[in-house]
């Protein structure tokens, strides 16, 4: 068994994040405007619109095809009144993030865009309400992966090495070296961004959604999300190994037989369209795919 005292010395260091970069001065401050009920889009989108490359970047997320609008949104103030301000919040995280998270592993990087683009589609045929959100949710899943590589990049190695030695997923190698996985330090990380728990929990759960209390479907497609793109064999997420379908999220998605193929179809023809996204990015081109 693990000894206590090591988990313990790996959950404060991973607790108290130094390598991520932190997040830009502009996430309080909208969080402070979008506490004032006088707040207007308009003002939210002129602070970011100061910032010319956040704002780039975040019109190139809303308008990438894992949200999948039927136009191209052009102005910050549209995707503020489309998106909410939870989902502005995350795309800006996931903004400050993904140049870290591409530049320490683009294939973790498509993989969670791919995951993003699954929980869409598939929140939208269930008509599940805030879509954006879930899929909001997919694209910084395995965030928790990010920061285990950044902080303990000693034991990340240990756990790709245990992983490929003992043919185990590297969830399990992260609890037997760690004790404790990415989707924990991940909604930690949620948390200290002041996320709200539609993110939290499927974050938390995407592993062991029957764990989520409160966010149970947004938890499920998360899951399933992660499992599907894994088998479309789209970007990477660190092992080969397809995770097994939870049976009670399986239940809680309800698909009939009837409903996968036209998904497979709609998830695979946006996934091209997000291939194209993401060289873009890599490229540092301005087209949105």
């Amino acid at each position: 068994m693990m000894d206590e005292q090591k988990r313990a010395q790996f959950k404060k260091m991973l607790r108290e994040i130094k390598n991520l970069p932190t997040l830009p001065g502009i996430v309080a401050k909208l969080g402070k405007m979008a506490e004032d009920p006088d707040t207007t889009t308009e003002q939210m989108g002129r602070v970011i619109s100061k910032d010319h490359i956040l704002a780039s970047k975040l019109l190139r997320l809303v308008n990438s095809a894992f949200y999948g609008f039927p136009q191209r949104i052009s102005s910050l103030n549209s995707a503020i009144i489309l998106l909410g301000f939870n989902v502005i919040k995350s795309l800006i995280i996931s903004a400050s993030i993904f140049e870290v998270m591409e530049a320490q592993d683009v294939e973790l990087w498509e993989h969670s865009l791919g995951c993003a683009v699954v929980c869409n589609v598939l929140a939208r045929h269930l008509g599940v309400k805030d879509p954006e959100e879930i899929s909001t949710a997919g694209l910084i899943h395995d965030i928790g992966k990010v920061a285990i590589k950044m902080e303990l990049p000693k034991e990340y190695e240990m756990i790709t090495e245990l992983s490929q030695e003992k043919q185990i997923s590297r969830l399990e190698a992260e609890r037997e070296i760690l004790g404790l996985d990415h989707a924990e330090v991940g909604s930690w990380l949620a948390k200290s961004w002041n996320l709200p728990n539609k993110l939290v929990e499927p974050i938390a759960c995407h592993h062991d959604p029957q764990l989520a209390r409160e966010e149970q479907m947004a938890s499920a497609i998360v899951h399933f999300g992660n499992i599907m793109i894994r088998g479309f064999g789209y970007g990477h997420a660190g092992d080969i190994w397809v995770p097994p379908l939870n049976n009670k999220a399986w239940k809680l998605l309800d698909l009939a037989p009837i409903d996968i193929d036209p998904l497979l179809q709609e998830i695979e023809e946006k996934l091209w369209e997000v291939k194209g996204f993401s060289l873009d990015i890599q490229t540092g081109q301005e087209g949105v795919a």
